[in-house]
């Protein structure tokens, strides 16, 4: 089997599993999920070297070639989907381009500033998704109304001269804040989102909400350390081989999470949520 058709069916299988009654897998009515990337080390071969390129610093190359991906995660269970990889150079700007399509209507979507961008953020709105990312200090969004819970209402536009023309704008509410007395916390948090009521979702939860994005690190770190062995490279020597072993990781690591899932679905109303499940342990436990 090539690559690409185990790719497909890495999107058929890998979806979202949480059901209603999922704690930590809810926002109100939308269904929490989180965007981001990380890398992962191949085999150092001459070929995956030419195909995927390394890293590369002050002190010269790393030591195997590198993978990139970006993933979508669901918050509740840790399930990765709608994940896309390609050479250690592609950008995750580049990457989330083709995994925002794995967001559909239902879902909230967090996402650092990193991902930040008009067209990004215009390709997820158009999924009918609800967005929720950071935003750097380069933004523009000055105030255009004030509401009642101390968040605004503003506007995107994808360049300058289309903001002073007032062309393609796109609203956004935007929420501040600091955490006062949390140690290593940055000194201001900017936030946009798709949802423009203060009603439908208060600045103050929205802001709480932002910081279960962390989710995916924990979920990452299932993939590619305690499934795949820490400091493991991918073994394949070959570049289609490594496009193979990326999706079997991928569709073991949904297997264990939904094999986690389904163990707790008849208890779910008074387990811990399922995210709070590791994939190290032993699987007849599923201790609390």
């Amino acid at each position: 089997m090539g690559s690409e058709p185990l790719r497909q069916l890495h999107d058929a299988i890998v979806k979202p599993i949480a059901i209603a009654r999922t704690k930590g897998a809810w926002y109100r009515d939308w269904r929490l999920v989180s965007l981001d990337g990380s890398t992962l080390e191949v085999a150092g071969t001459t070929a995956n070297t030419a195909e995927f390129g390394k890293a590369s610093g002050p002190r010269g190359s790393a030591a195997y070639p590198q993978i990139r991906f970006v993933s979508l995660i669901e918050n509740g269970t840790h399930v990765l989907f709608g994940s896309r990889m390609d050479g250690y150079t592609t950008s995750e700007h580049a990457l989330a381009q083709q995994v925002i399509p794995g967001l559909s209507a239902g879902m909230l979507c967090l996402a650092d500033r990193l991902f930040a961008s008009y067209s990004l953020w215009s390709r997820g709105q158009s999924t009918g998704a609800d967005l929720l990312w950071r935003v750097g200090t380069t933004f523009l969004l000055p105030s255009e109304k004030r509401l009642p819970d101390g968040s605004s209402l503003s506007s995107l536009y994808p360049s300058v001269q289309d903001r002073q023309r007032q062309h393609h704008a796109i609203p956004v509410r935007v929420i501040e804040y600091r955490l006062e007395g949390v140690a290593e916390a940055e000194s201001n948090y900017r936030l946009i989102t798709t949802i423009l009521s203060d009603k439908k979702a208060p600045a103050a939860e929205l802001a709480a909400l932002y910081h279960e994005r962390w989710e995916i690190e924990t979920a990452l770190d299932e993939l590619k350390t305690h499934l795949r062995g820490g400091r493991i490279v991918l073994r394949s020597k070959m570049p289609d081989l490594v496009r193979q072993e990326f999706h079997d990781l991928l569709m073991a690591h949904f297997a264990v999470r939904s094999l986690l899932h389904e163990a707790l679905r008849a208890a779910l109303q008074t387990a811990s949520a399922v995210s709070r499940l590791s994939v190290v342990q032993q699987p007849t436990a599923f201790r609390r």
